[in-house]
């Protein structure tokens, strides 16, 4: 499928694969499409940045690789490393037959010896398009890394030494994600489109459970959405995502509940806060406080 063409078109095609964005987001991602520049996407974990990625992929019938970052990722791990045990089969099934030294270097670094990474099989044609690359969670990598990646999202070309530069024939289209546990140099910014990913607000967060959770009752949608939304006006240590919002209604909908209740409340808490301290915090008379509060709203804004 060809890249969208405006905004509109950007929206339309996130919303077929059931991604509710609101409009400065599908601006970003146009404008990384349409221009050809990586897309860097920052904000806290459970708002939605790696789901972009997915959704791009989906939505246009390219193939999805990822690299999933983490503290003391490599080259190795990252690009390519070679195949060594095929390497010295090769190197004694040679000095056995008595070929040259030259013949055996030249055939052991070679393509068929070469174990492709994420990086590397981005940067390979694909017949039905560049695919799109997800480097997820980039803040929990090591900075000699992230300086590597600056050829990559520059020239999107990787450099083998006993190969030589590998480039790709056309760019993939790369997001970034960051959830901000540390600074990502400026020098890689630079190279992208830059977007902050927040919380939704009260109206795009009950449009997205409307898309991904279309057999909630529409009283449930409105007090998780505003029970949800409450919480995040507090002072947790982790405030509970688009992606726990989703979770917490499908938890809801498996015990059959058409509304919230303080027990079911209390009992599910785990499903939508992720540290102990967090739940002991809201369970029981703060958790009652926050459902009187949500069903009035709720009740007010019906009755409007």
């Amino acid at each position: 499928m060809s890249l969208p063409a405006s905004v509109d078109e950007t929206l339309a095609l996130l919303g077929q694969a059931n991604y509710v964005a609101d409009r400065s987001l599908a601006t970003a991602v146009y404008l990384a499409l349409s221009l050809g520049r990586p897309l860097f996407l920052e904000g806290e974990a459970g708002v939605g940045k790696t789901e972009i990625a997915k959704v791009l992929a989906a939505a246009l019938g390219r193939k999805l690789i990822r690299l999933q970052c983490y503290e003391g990722l490599d080259i190795a791990s990252a690009v390519y490393e070679w195949n060594y045990a095929r390497q010295m089969i090769e190197i004694r099934l040679g000095e056995a037959s008595g070929a040259k030294r030259e013949g055996i270097e030249d055939e052991i670094f070679s393509d068929r010896f070469l174990i492709r990474r994420p990086l590397l099989q981005a940067l390979e044609p694909d017949a039905a398009g560049p695919p799109v690359l997800l480097i997820d969670e980039l803040d929990r990598t090591d900075e000699p890394f992230e300086a590597y990646l600056l050829e990559v999202l520059s020239d999107y070309q990787v450099t083998i030494p006993e190969i030589g530069t590998i480039k790709a024939p056309a760019p993939p289209i790369v997001i970034v994600t960051s959830n901000r546990t540390r600074e990502i140099h400026d020098a890689l910014k630079r190279r992208c489109f830059y977007y902050w990913v927040d919380y939704p607000s009260a109206a795009r967060e009950a449009q997205i459970l409307k898309v991904r959770c279309p057999g909630a009752g529409e009283a449930l949608s409105k007090q998780v959405v505003a029970f949800v939304q409450a919480l995040r006006k507090m002072d947790l240590f982790k405030l509970p995502g688009v992606a726990e919002t989703i979770d917490w209604t499908h938890a809801l909908m498996q015990l059959d509940a058409f509304e919230l209740d303080r027990d079911t409340v209390n009992d599910t808490l785990g499903t939508l806060l992720k540290y102990q301290d967090d739940i002991a915090r809201i369970q029981g008379s703060e958790a009652t406080r926050i459902l009187n509060q949500v069903k009035a709203e709720v009740a007010a804004s019906g009755a409007a």
